[in-house]
């Protein structure tokens, strides 16, 4: 896998909670934007390969249905104030 940075990824679905991720899929915050954004614009889901769920020790692949998602923010940093929004 290339160099890859460990970013929180924050979900805001329409109803619910927030789903927060670690993700190793991207090489930093604008490449995840960018698949993000690709996946909106083709109305299909999020593919990540090398997640973890609430801070678990393994990783996983996780599928995410962005149709019910109003927002995303993505960060290296874990924190309410900082990262992008999508």
């Amino acid at each position: 896998m290339p160099d890859t940075t460990e970013l929180i990824m924050r979900f805001h679905p329409v109803g619910g909670e927030d789903v927060s991720l670690l993700s190793r899929d991207f090489a930093g915050e604008k490449e995840a934007l960018d698949a993000i954004t690709r996946a909106l614009d083709e109305r299909r889901s999020l593919v990540l390969t090398h997640a973890r769920y609430n801070r678990e020790a393994g990783e996983t692949g996780v599928i995410i249905n962005l149709a019910n998602v109003v927002a995303v923010r993505v960060s290296n940093k874990d924190s309410d104030t900082s990262g992008q929004y999508l």
